[in-house]
């Protein structure tokens, strides 16, 4: 079951607010605290899909605004976009991939030994990408999202959702945020996992 915890107003840009709702949930396939904001539809006079990004937590990223993944731009597209057009932003807590925030911070010292971001996982006992998006399916199916609009550069997401039983019926690509310290980051993720990055 989907709860609807508090109603939440969210900066967007650089001055406007615009409400959302910010979602809880009762019986999910693992034991974290994901949540959903939601944001209202725009469209009318037809059928509307809502617009759904899968977005993994990243304290990093998001929070400090680090420029070693590009995690936080395309959280503030997400919360754009999503608001712009109405749907549901999934935020899952999934730091560094599914291993945690401490092994994440190890691993990042591994990455600067060498080894790319999979191979850190890897290296320290971890799947390179322990993330299950069955969980992302639960969430829409309890808020009674059918089909959406995904949000996403990643492949392997879409397949996943799709084999959850999510009716995926347009992808809308991310933009790609290219910085001196992330360009071998994207670079793997197009090279090991078909992202679809332009770097």
């Amino acid at each position: 079951m989907a709860t609807i915890r508090a109603q939440v107003p969210i900066k967007v840009g650089e001055t406007s607010s615009i409400p959302a709702e910010l979602f809880s949930f009762d019986v999910l396939s693992d034991d974290r605290e994901h949540v959903a904001l939601r944001f209202a539809g725009k469209e009318k006079g037809q059928e509307w899909t809502p617009l759904v990004r899968v977005h993994s937590e990243c304290l990093t990223g998001d929070v400090f605004n680090s420029s070693r993944c590009d995690c936080g731009n395309q959280l503030a597209e997400s919360i754009e976009k999503v608001s712009a057009h109405g749907g549901v932003i999934l935020y899952l807590r999934h730091e560094g991939r599914g291993i945690g925030l401490y092994p994440k911070i190890d691993a990042y010292a591994l990455q600067d030994k060498g080894y790319d971001t999979y191979e850190a996982n890897e290296k320290l006992g971890f799947l390179d990408d322990g993330r299950s998006f069955a969980v992302a399916a639960e969430m829409l199916k309890a808020m009674d999202v059918g089909k959406v609009k995904l949000l996403t550069n990643n492949p392997e997401k879409e397949r996943l959702l799709r084999d959850n039983g999510v009716e995926i019926v347009e992808i809308v690509p991310t933009g790609v945020y290219k910085k001196c310290d992330n360009i071998e980051y994207l670079k793997t993720k197009r090279s090991k996992k078909s992202h679809n990055l332009d770097v």
